[in-house]
């Protein structure tokens, strides 16, 4: 596929997956003595069609994947998934980040392992800080959390499922 710009990419994935595209928007800014422009795109999407997006990406070009990260968000774990495409192409790059929502009565995402191996770490990650399960894992160990916090315990939630109770528990 060519190169697509930051608008053809968002009709892209517009024209494949219309109303559960749930926002989309391209955030251009620019840097440098020059002030190079450069774009970043962020998806909001049905969880229904989140693995179908992932690989819809992988049509465009083979993304670089970046990370994983997640907010509490109340009723709602909010997962963002930053990867980009034309990565190494001198000002080329362009930043694309796809946001889904995964409800707390039911914290399960599947895994894009299979997809793009080196998302393990991350999905890892939002795990033990999150408490999400990531269905079709290769390696569920822990890794950032070993021994010092039990499990059912997620560093990054506000709910009574966070470090609240843990942190005054030290002062005791």
């Amino acid at each position: 596929m060519k190169n697509l710009s930051s608008e053809e990419i968002v009709q892209y994935f517009n024209d494949k997956f219309k109303e559960k595209i749930k926002d989309a928007r391209i955030e251009k800014r620019s840097a440098g003595s020059k002030k190079k422009e450069f774009f970043n795109i962020w998806f909001k999407i049905d969880k229904s069609i989140f693995k179908e997006a992932i690989n819809h990406l992988c049509e465009i070009q083979f993304p670089h994947f970046a990370v994983i990260s997640g907010n509490d968000i109340g009723e709602n774990i909010e997962l963002v998934y930053h990867f980009s495409v034309y990565y190494g192409v001198r000002l080329k790059e362009i930043s694309i980040n796809i946001s889904v929502e995964v409800p707390k009565s039911n914290l399960k995402i599947e895994s894009i392992c299979d997809i793009i191996p080196g998302a393990l770490i991350s999905e890892r990650e939002i795990q033990e800080m999150l408490g999400v399960t990531v269905e079709g894992i290769p390696d569920n160990r822990r890794i950032f959390l070993i021994g010092n916090i039990p499990e059912g315990v997620y560093p990054w939630r506000k709910d009574e499922k966070g470090p609240q109770k843990l942190v005054r528990d030290m002062y005791e």
